[in-house]
């Protein structure tokens, strides 16, 4: 969103932007924010729903609440950034110049009044919606349109994790004697992976990362190879796998196209740390139900059916971890369901994760790339005492109608924790599902 500093602009909110980020009203400096008085009516409708939405229409409404004990919003209020903050009525005749055949439509009512609003006043009127169609009728009348942005990032830039540096025999060498190096780089940052390649001899290469302090580099753990039989078959799932198995690190992030391997890995770091280790008291894996908090009781059965169809992918990983583990625990024709009743692993929907408290925990969060940045920080400060906490996900195949590359939970908590002392992230680029999963991700 462009930073409009030469003059005081006017910014109509979309309901759809709200709903997305009710703080939203705050995020415009300077400038006027008008709320039609059609928008609040859209959230009216929103505010007894139990998913992320209607939090968020629950929240922006006590916001509206207390703005308007400072005056009549319809006069509008001061904002501490500045600016102000306006409900306005817009009726049905606002819409009849840009639509007279479809005046009712409350999109066509929030245009109606951008256009109202920019000739009355003379100054320039910018409507914030993250509606697409919204945009493209907005830009054909004449109105300025542009995507909420307060929370994007730029997805060609994200932090991957890892670099590779070219370095000489006696670096390596000192390497291996030593254990340790001080940093080669001050662009390092904690946690960061190194593929450190010999300049005399290419084929000459190690793995290394960045302590959590960030002021030396350390080879990686030897035991990071293998885990509960799942081989790292490539050097990126090596890093991943040093990542899930430091207990130093209390969050990691793991995001890659289908088929790398993020969530297998995941899987089967907690059962070697929940089950092996006793680390951590139990594994527990969730996943978005999209949309977020959709009401289960339409699938037929308990708790446990109804969650089945969506969290069949995690056991299918671990029916694959259990074959993979070893030919006697493969042919004892133990089933995920033997952890489940050890208490060792728990599978439950996002649903029931907020308002908890979970102390030393492995908690794994699969899909992530469709969580809302709120959402991704809702989930995270639920984590206790001990607990560490690894996402998943492809912020190249979202599900959710208003998020996209730029402004999911996942992308935006990479842009915000790189540089942490207890937060690590490698992206996976290489899938090793099958040939022609690996053709299928790349070419279509």
């Amino acid at each position: 969103m462009e930073d409009l500093k030469n003059d005081r602009h006017t910014f109509v909110l979309d309901t759809n932007v709200l709903l997305h980020d009710p703080f939203a009203i705050y995020k415009f400096k300077e400038h006027e924010v008008l709320i039609p008085i059609v928008v609040v009516e859209e959230i009216d409708k929103f505010k007894r729903d139990q998913s992320e939405v209607g939090r968020n229409a629950r929240t922006i409404s006590r916001l509206l609440d207390k703005e308007r004990m400072k005056g009549n919003l319809s006069k509008g209020v001061p904002l501490e950034s500045g600016g102000s903050l306006s409900i306005i009525m817009d009726t049905i005749e606002h819409a009849t110049d840009p639509f007279p055949n479809s005046v009712n439509n409350n999109d066509n009512r929030i245009l109606g009044l951008a256009v109202f609003h920019a000739r009355s006043t003379k100054r320039k009127c910018v409507l914030v919606t993250k509606d697409t169609n919204l945009r493209i009728k907005a830009d054909a009348i004449g109105i300025t349109a542009e995507d909420y942005s307060n929370d994007k990032v730029n997805i060609d830039e994200l932090y991957t994790g890892w670099c590779e540096m070219t370095v000489k025999s006696e670096v390596l060498d000192t390497l291996h004697e030593e254990r340790e190096l001080p940093l080669l780089s001050e662009d390092l940052i904690a946690n960061q992976f190194i593929r450190l390649v010999d300049e005399n001899n290419p084929e000459e290469i190690c793995l290394v990362r960045v302590n959590p302090e960030g002021d030396r580099i350390m080879p990686l753990s030897q035991s990071s190879n293998n885990i509960w039989g799942i081989q790292a078959r490539n050097d990126e799932q090596r890093l991943a796998m040093d990542l899930l198995l430091d207990t130093r690190i209390k969050l990691v992030s793991l995001i890659g196209k289908a088929g790398t391997g993020k969530t297998l890995m995941a899987l089967a770091a907690g059962l070697q740390m929940v089950i092996d280790e006793q680390r951590y008291n139990r594994l527990i894996v969730a996943r978005p139900i999209h949309p977020l908090g959709r009401d289960l009781g339409y699938l037929p059965g308990d708790v446990d059916d109804k969650i089945r169809p969506w969290m069949q992918p995690i056991f299918d990983n671990l029916e694959y971890i259990l074959h993979c583990n070893s030919e006697e625990l493969s042919k004892s024709q133990i089933t995920h369901q033997y952890f489940i009743d050890k208490g060792w692993l728990v599978v439950e929907p996002l649903t029931y994760i907020r308002g908890r408290s979970i102390p030393n925990q492995y908690l794994l969060i699969d899909e992530a790339q469709n969580l809302t940045p709120h959402e991704t920080k809702s989930i995270i400060t639920r984590a206790g005492h001990g607990t560490k906490i690894v996402l998943t996900g492809d912020p190249y195949q979202i599900d959710h109608p208003f998020l996209d590359t730029t402004t999911n939970g996942i992308s935006y908590l990479v842009q915000r924790f790189q540089n942490q002392p207890l937060y690590g992230h490698v992206t996976l680029t290489t899938g090793e599902r099958s040939e022609l999963a690996e053709f299928a991700s790349n070419l279509l």
